[in-house]
């Protein structure tokens, strides 16, 4: 990709399009800097890093020349394709780039990128560890919170980037192409974004679009659309399973996970061993070992990697125990789906904190999958009243539903009705926005709640 003469017009002053804007300028290339909210103080976005001390920043309304004067524009995750500002960019004929396909343009090292509807964090951190702990230089980045363009000036050709990549993110790469690509899931989510499942589905594949034979696309074979979309691409399919076994790929069997590669069979380790617990844990753990495994890392590196790996923060992350009640914070739980993972992980008899910011999503089945374990379901947010009304259509209790009008009243409400032996579980089904800055907030309060009660 040759940047050679252009200008560029980086897209949001948060995180994302700072340190885009940072690695553009220490390049030389020329940069104007725009982000969309009327009223931003662009004094305090030209606090946020001694780059940007020079550069034009604007705000609000996208002048015409400022438009005019650029050849790329290069977007944050957070801006929708489909607003008039990028349509204005497109009628004029710019370039459209994500932050991960600038950063991409500086990769020196290996790339291997991790998306999905749920369970990306989990493994892209997983991963991350496998390959520091086999002694290479690593670089985790991407929708974990590190932007990729903070880090790629870093990379030489014996580094690895594991990144991990939203579908806002794959919606904007052009020939990001990842050595090993995974996608660990797709189900409904960001449909206010996306609009359609076809258009969701269609921005997750894009992650190994670029592909071709001498790379590697780990895929779960459980998961209709992935094992449909397998046959379209031209890297080296690998799948995982966590309900059969595979003649080539990996495996659980009986609670050991099993590598199967050029007929032979190797136990990775046993689920007992682990210190995550869950069936869709196990599903993270299997496609990040099957990325290190065809990347080249020794099986015997990969185990000692998993079984001294702990939860992900935010993410069926034990908290505190208080009266013989066990707390968990799974705050990244933003959609039903991976709230239904959280939900089957619990062990015992559950408190369920739910609810938030309205993605469109529908709750039908996080609903089913309770299965007689919760006991209580503590509502709060936007959309508590439709998760109550679809709970009650399907039969949940009506007096078993709380709704509160905040965290602190749903973690209280949560241990006036809990005994010994129950769990206490915040897995909302829902984004934050609304009444938390993100979903880290959210948990972070739900913890310092939980450490706060008495007992």
């Amino acid at each position: 990709m040759n940047l050679d003469g252009k200008k560029f017009l980086v897209v949001g002053a948060g995180i994302s399009g700072v340190a885009a804007a940072e690695l553009l300028i220490r390049c030389g290339r020329p940069v104007i800097l725009y982000d969309g909210k009327e009223g931003l103080d662009i004094e305090e976005v030209r606090k946020k890093s001694p780059f940007l001390e020079q550069v034009e920043v604007l705000a609000g309304e996208l002048p015409k020349e400022a438009v005019e004067a650029c050849d790329v524009a290069v977007l944050s995750p957070g801006v929708p394709m489909d607003i008039p500002a990028v349509e204005q960019m497109r009628a004029a004929g710019l370039e459209l780039w994500g932050e991960i396909e600038l950063a991409y343009a500086f990769e020196q090292g290996k790339v291997l990128a991790v998306t999905g509807t749920n369970g990306k964090t989990t493994t892209t951190s997983l991963l991350g560890a496998i390959m520091e702990h086999a002694g290479l230089d690593v670089k985790v980045v991407g929708n974990i919170g590190v932007p990729y363009t903070s880090l790629v000036s870093g990379t030489t050709k014996d580094s690895v980037t594991v990144a991990e990549i939203s579908s806002f993110q794959l919606e904007t790469v052009h020939e990001f192409c990842p050595q090993v690509s995974a996608i660990l899931n797709i189900t409904p989510d960001h449909l206010n974004r996306h609009h359609t499942m076809d258009n969701y589905r269609q921005a997750k594949e894009r992650i190994a679009a670029n592909q071709g034979a001498g790379q590697f696309c780990i895929l779960n074979y459980e998961d209709a659309a992935l094992k449909e979309f397998s046959s379209k691409v031209n890297a080296q399919i690998v799948f995982f399973s966590s309900k059969r076994e595979l003649g080539q790929g990996i495996y659980l069997d009986n609670g050991k996970i099993i590598w199967a590669w050029d007929t032979k069979k190797e136990t990775v380790c046993h689920v007992k061993e682990l210190k995550l617990i869950g069936m869709h844990n196990y599903e993270n753990v299997m496609a990040a070992a099957a990325m290190a495994l065809v990347s080249g890392v020794p099986l015997e590196k990969i185990r000692e990697a998993l079984v001294t790996f702990s939860a992900v923060e935010h993410r069926i992350e034990y908290v505190v125990t208080k009266r013989g009640v066990r707390f968990y914070n799974d705050s990244k739980g933003t959609n039903p789906d991976a709230a239904i993972q959280a939900v089957r992980a619990m062990e015992w008899p559950t408190l369920l904190i739910g609810g938030g910011y309205d993605k469109d999503s529908e709750y039908e089945d996080w609903i089913n999958a309770f299965d007689g374990k919760v006991k209580k379901l503590v509502l709060l947010g936007a959309t508590r009243e439709k998760i109550r009304d679809t709970a009650v259509r399907l039969g949940y209790p009506e007096n078993d539903i709380i709704l509160t009008d905040s965290l602190q009243e749903a973690v209280s409400a949560c241990f006036t009705h809990a005994v010994s032996g129950d769990a206490v579980l915040l897995s909302p089904a829902c984004a934050s926005w609304g009444m938390f800055q993100n979903y880290e907030q959210r948990g972070k309060i739900f913890k310092e709640l939980a450490r706060a009660l008495e007992g």
